[in-house]
């Protein structure tokens, strides 16, 4: 019996077409004329770099900043408590370095993978995640009544659920098969794939991943192209989940959470404690902060410093200045994943990049803005900086990913298709935009027996 191919999406640009030869498919550029222009000089070609040569610095530069104030800021919140456990100031400290060497074997390997690779298994990676999100449901540790993680809670497969989103949404929607503007072959198949990972998620339950999982598969569908209709059906649908979600009467931890931040809005001594408790730190941090290792927040007041409430350390040891270093280097990550994900050699690293940024921004906005009272309270850690193991090692794996779209970004001597322009052409049966083929007229770019519908 022969071998079964594994799953995958093949980008229809081409394949669909009858008589065509492989070889010819590339001698299709994008002018603004209808004269054909030579393949060779936009085509892109594969230059030989060094591994470093190819690697994105600001993107590295950042992520190292982080992992170092990190590790400060994770040895400043828990040397007590570890020494009071474990008899050592730092071994819960060292627990989070071995995390990091993990991460970083993770960031190295998805680093020198060619993004594209996992196209081809994001079928198998989604099989695989759907299993251990069953798995954890059943078998998994239950620790304040949920079940989230194996091991210990060492490993989370929720984590692992929101980079599985981005990687398998990225390559459906990248793929001209994915039919995204169609609402039975686009919005449809959408809708039951984010809703069965957020739902499973939510079972544990984990409503802020869940809520994460939702955010950033509608930011991909939106930068995909979906229709403001559907859009809008997809907006209506999360904000009927959660008003199920605040009337479920096991999940009275929400509600109460919800109630204190309004009346918090009003009045900030009736805000939720731990939100109370970060104000504090950041009241006693100042513009400079008290010092390194001097804040007093950390020792029983702030609910998990090293890991939900480490930016409320931040602000109490190194003060505002201290913070606003770290958003700054937030933004720069976020504005320098936007500009790989422009120059990224096809829609599927485009949107593989857009993903990763957003949802690193996405974390680290929600744990800020619950630190500083703009979000009722919830569980999320601050990238890079938190102590995690799961949560770690994704989120550099993801980081990964988005240096691999940089590296071949490098290697690639791509055109720059912004400076090329192309007539829009809206005559197909869905509406959508196309561009005519170079050779051919307005008229001739129109689909006979292959409209979208």
């Amino acid at each position: 019996m022969a071998d079964q191919p594994i799953p995958s999406f093949v980008d229809m640009t081409d394949a669909a077409v009858p008589g065509l030869d492989p070889g010819q498919r590339a001698k299709r550029p994008v002018t603004g004329s209808n004269r054909p222009v030579a393949a060779e000089a936009v085509r892109p070609t594969e230059r030989k770099r060094t591994f470093l040569s190819t690697l994105d610095t600001p993107v590295v530069i950042v992520i190292a900043v982080l992992l170092a104030l990190g590790m400060m800021m994770v040895y400043s919140t828990t040397f007590d408590w570890s020494y009071q456990d474990y008899g050592s100031e730092s071994a819960i400290f060292m627990i989070h370095v071995r995390n990091i060497i993990i991460g970083l074997v993770a960031l190295v390997f998805s680093t020198l993978i060619d993004y594209r690779v996992w196209k081809r298994f994001a079928v198998v990676v989604l099989i695989v995640t759907f299993a251990l999100l069953i798995g954890v449901l059943l078998f998994g540790d239950k620790t304040f009544g949920a079940r989230r993680a194996f091991f210990n809670g060492s490993y989370q497969p929720g984590e692992m659920a929101e980079l599985t989103t981005i990687i398998y949404l990225s390559a459906w929607l990248g793929s001209k098969n994915a039919r995204i503007r169609s609402f039975t072959q686009g919005f449809l198949p959408f809708g039951v794939l984010v809703g069965a990972t957020a739902y499973l998620v939510y079972l544990q339950p984990d409503i802020s991943t869940a809520a994460m999982i939702g955010l950033v598969g509608g930011v991909l569908f939106f930068l995909a192209g979906a229709r403001w209709l559907h859009i809008g059906i997809a907006v209506a649908a999360v904000v009927l989940a959660g008003a199920f979600i605040l009337s479920d009467s096991d999940l009275d931890y929400a509600q109460n959470r919800v109630d204190s931040y309004i009346s918090g809005a009003a009045d900030l001594t009736q805000a939720n404690y731990h939100v109370q408790q970060a104000v504090i730190a950041f009241m006693n941090g100042g513009w400079t902060g008290v010092g390194l290792g001097e804040g007093k927040q950390k020792f029983g007041f702030l609910p998990a410093p090293h890991t939900d409430s480490i930016f409320a350390v931040i602000g109490e040891e190194l003060g505002f200045a201290g913070a606003t270093l770290v958003v700054l280097l937030y933004v720069i990550l976020v504005v320098r994943g936007l500009q790989i994900a422009r120059r990224a050699p096809d829609l599927y690293g485009a949107l593989l990049a857009s993903g990763i940024t957003i949802w690193i921004a996405a974390k680290a906005l929600l744990n800020i803005a619950v630190m500083t009272a703009v979000l009722p309270a919830t569980g999320a850690p601050l990238p890079f900086v938190s102590f995690g193991g799961s949560s770690l090692v994704v989120l550099m794996g993801g980081a990964g990913l988005l240096l691999s779209v940089a590296r071949v970004n490098a290697r690639t001597r791509a055109p720059d298709w912004r400076n090329h322009s192309a007539t829009v052409d809206r005559s197909g049966g869905n509406g959508r935009e196309r561009l005519p083929r170079a050779g051919r007229s307005r008229s001739d770019s129109k689909p006979k027996a292959r409209h979208l519908s």
